[in-house]
């Protein structure tokens, strides 16, 4: 049989997936909890399986995990009727900690197949009868999912919310998580600049996300969202995805291009800039100004210990003090596995920031002649905010 290890793009390596399991099998023993239980159907926000198993998911298929406090896990994939087999000790080499591969072909767009990954994981879990099982990720699982393994098998079980406490040992990166987020900014860069320098009147805006896509994909990239739009400066385009990227391209026309994607290796950052094909307005160049200005505010607000309600409420008051819109969208969250991760910075988010927490701040606003933002991420620590991307912080004069 092959090894198809070689095939894994850019594998974390086993001494780090080992730190991140015995860091969460450490805190469910602190809250006596048996066994966690997950499923993602995709790789945009479906980062807990990748963080246990290093494997996404992807294409709407649900992927499930069973992680045991004291053993292996087991892998409900999709795939055919019947497989149910035991791998090597230690996983055989792509499904590293992972001892029981089991797979059923449900889809969420067959209702009628609902029970079957729920059965699956009933069988993997029929030695937790009467145990606590905590869910993580219950905003992604499937209620049938849930509904099933409560009304079984395991009715006699405590079913938990874990997501808080998988949620805090995930946020805080580790050195090895750091380097490969620092390798995904870089990649980034690269894709803005070849967007931008294949910007010309009579391309239509997809094919510039196109070209941003297309570079990172040569770089190890596996998924990613390219939000653009373009329009006559004066105006404010508002990004959207591919099937409002229809427009074509005039010359002087302006283009905002969100570049939010995952580099080799599954974690995302993501970069945001403006580019015009003649001269910026010298309203978009005073109000990119207090677009840094406002970004800077709130990188000196992210700092160990700080409460994310605090930056939320100091946020809008400084916008509201200096004429401009109040934000309420989320423009400042954590990046990882998942596009959008804990913590997020707004009025209800209970988890206080931490050094090594890498989040990704995006000031956005728009007025009658100008779509003013940018985006970059950046790493906290004890000393303050690193922006980690290198693309040059202004709006790009092309010609």
């Amino acid at each position: 049989m092959s090894d198809d290890s070689e095939r894994l793009n850019s594998p974390i390596s086993t001494k780090e997936l080992e730190r991140r399991w015995g860091a969460v099998r450490k805190a469910m023993e602190a809250r006596k909890v048996n066994v966690l239980v997950m499923q993602n159907n995709n790789d945009f926000m479906g980062g807990y399986v990748k963080y246990f198993t290093d494997l996404p998911a992807t294409n709407g298929y649900a992927l499930s995990v069973v992680f045991p406090r004291d053993e292996d896990m087991t892998m409900i994939t999709q795939g055919p009727f019947g497989t149910d087999r035991m791998l090597p000790p230690g996983g055989d080499g792509v499904r590293r900690g992972v001892r029981r591969l089991m797979s059923s072909p449900s889809y969420s767009s067959a209702p009628y197949t609902k029970d079957n990954d729920a059965a699956l994981a009933e069988k993997a879990l029929e030695a937790y009868s009467g145990a606590t099982i905590g869910l993580v990720g219950t905003a992604s699982m499937p209620s049938a999912f849930v509904d099933y393994l409560k009304r079984g098998k395991l009715s006699n079980a405590k079913f938990i919310e874990a997501s808080d406490f998988v949620d805090e040992i995930k946020a805080i990166k580790s050195s090895e998580e750091i380097e490969i987020m620092t390798r995904t900014a870089e990649m980034q860069d690269l894709c803005m600049n070849a967007a931008f320098a294949a910007m010309a009147p009579g391309k239509k805006d997809i094919e510039i996300a196109a070209i941003a896509e297309a570079t990172g994909h040569s770089h190890g990239s596996e998924q990613g969202l390219f939000m653009c739009a373009s329009g006559p400066v004066g105006t404010a385009p508002l990004q959207a995805n591919r099937h409002l990227q229809n427009r074509v391209i005039q010359q002087g026309d302006q283009l905002s291009l969100l570049v939010e994607s995952s580099g080799a290796g599954g974690f995302y950052t993501e970069l945001g800039r403006t580019c015009v094909l003649g001269k910026a307005s010298q309203e978009m160049k005073d109000e990119f100004d207090f677009v840094i200005r406002a970004r800077n505010f709130t990188l000196n607000l992210l700092r160990p210990g700080a409460a994310c309600k605090d930056i939320w409420d100091a946020y809008n008051v400084f916008m509201r003090e200096n004429g401009r819109p109040q934000e309420q969208r989320l423009y400042c969250h954590g990046q990882g596995y998942d596009m959008v991760e804990r913590p997020l910075v707004r009025f209800d988010e209970p988890m206080k920031l931490q050094a090594n927490m890498v989040v990704s701040c995006h000031p956005t606003y728009a007025l009658a002649g100008s779509f003013n933002w940018a985006c970059d991420n950046y790493l906290i620590t004890d000393q303050g905010c690193q922006r980690m991307h290198k693309f040059p912080e202004k709006i790009t004069e092309i010609g």
